[in-house]
């Protein structure tokens, strides 16, 4: 007896062979074929939901992406808020010091977090992007600290491997900096694990670095523009006054070049100088020569103008003013990390 499934089972006619009967005769599909057609396309729509899904979290989310390096704008770049103003103007000046004497770059770099990358791989890329050290002296060193990961790296460039071995890269952070992280005081963790690195490299015999300014920091020039404007006008009167306004005026710049190159062993500087010297000395007698009331009105105005807020105000804050670089130093991984 046939079950009423079977009953309701269509049918079809199916062509024969020469010699066969034409007797249609029923065609059948299985219970289990059946049930195992649908799972199939159960499985291939439930991976096609996925697949989008994947998608869709791609550009919705681009978090998850690696964490951008940050812009190079000073000695010190704290973009989470936790070293104050004075704190990051004393660091700065320490490592400017220090570059200026030892030739060394050394910077820091604080960040919320690295994730997902590790802060080895996050430190690396910013060796690569920001080349602090000099080039082909590679005497650079960064330390990188993820404030929110609680992890902290000290980065070194291949001129250092020798003396910010990896050993003593993990004494400073072990001994040093992580005791103050753990009780809070990250500025004087920062600060005396930059000291330690300081004479580590201070050991180092590196080569002497050529005498030169940083002619974007306002800091530095600033104080020799005041100086060169006053011994063009002052000093370099009494030179004018016996040598002519040409000559007179030639002899006050060839002096503060001089004065310059002897004090600072900068010959860039003082051939700068030297030039401000001899015009501002120049248009001074020009514009005194005017008349008396003419020339004392317009030379107040001349002084009042150079001894304005316009250099001043560029050299306030507790940056490098945006002009700090690297030198082009090198990076091969070499280094410590740790965390608190």
């Amino acid at each position: 007896m046939r079950s009423p499934l079977m009953r309701a089972t269509p049918t079809t006619v199916i062509p024969r062979g020469s010699g066969e009967s034409s007797t249609p005769r029923p065609f059948r599909i299985s219970l289990p074929s059946l049930e195992y057609w649908i799972a199939r396309s159960s499985r291939a729509m439930t991976l096609s939901v996925w697949f989008v899904f994947a998608l869709l979290l791609t550009f919705a989310f681009p978090a998850f992406a690696d964490v951008a390096v940050p812009q190079l704008t000073g000695r010190v770049v704290d973009q989470t808020g936790t070293l104050s103003s004075g704190d990051i103007a004393a660091l700065t000046q320490k490592l400017r010091n220090f570059e200026t004497r030892k030739g060394s770059q050394v910077a820091v770099l604080i960040v919320p977090s690295t994730q997902p990358e590790t802060i080895e791989q996050f430190s690396i890329r910013v060796a690569e992007a920001w080349k602090i050290g000099r080039k082909k002296v590679d005497d650079g060193a960064i330390l990188v600290v993820a404030k929110n990961d609680r992890h902290l790296r000290i980065e070194v460039g291949y001129g250092l491997e020798g003396a910010l071995t990896d050993v003593t890269s993990r004494r400073i952070i072990d001994e040093i900096i992580t005791p103050k992280f753990r009780t809070g005081d990250f500025s004087g963790g920062i600060s005396d694990g930059v000291d330690r690195m300081i004479r580590v490299i201070d050991g180092e015999p590196l080569p002497v670095p050529s005498p030169s300014v940083n002619f974007g920091n306002l800091d530095d020039i600033g104080p020799l523009f005041f100086v060169t404007v006053f011994a063009s006008i002052g000093v370099g009167g009494f030179f004018r006054a016996m040598l002519g306004r040409l000559l007179g005026s030639l002899v006050t710049g060839g002096i503060i070049a001089a004065l310059t190159w002897l004090i600072l062993g900068s010959f860039a500087l003082a051939m700068v100088l030297g030039v401000a010297g001899f015009i501002i000395g120049f248009i001074a007698d020009v514009v005194s020569a005017m008349g008396p009331s003419t020339g004392s009105s317009r030379r107040g105005s001349w002084s009042s103008g150079s001894s304005g807020g316009g250099w001043s105000s560029g050299s306030s804050g507790s940056s490098d003013s945006g002009s700090f670089s690297g030198g082009g130093g090198s990076f091969g991984g070499g280094g410590a990390s740790g965390s608190w």
